[in-house]
């Protein structure tokens, strides 16, 4: 949800700002959607099965 806002933020950001600003909270909005995604998938992630030989 927050990436869709930053994304949804900067395009009119840099309409209202001359500058390069706006385009830093699209990378940090792109690097905290990334963990977030990893970390579910490795929560996903079946525990190994501790098979006695």
């Amino acid at each position: 949800m927050g990436f869709f806002l930053a994304a949804f933020q900067a395009p009119l950001a840099a309409k209202l700002i001359d500058d390069a600003s706006w385009f830093f909270a699209v990378v940090v909005a792109l690097v905290v959607a990334t963990v977030i995604i990893a970390d579910d998938a490795q929560r996903r992630r079946p525990e190994p099965a501790d098979y006695p030989e």
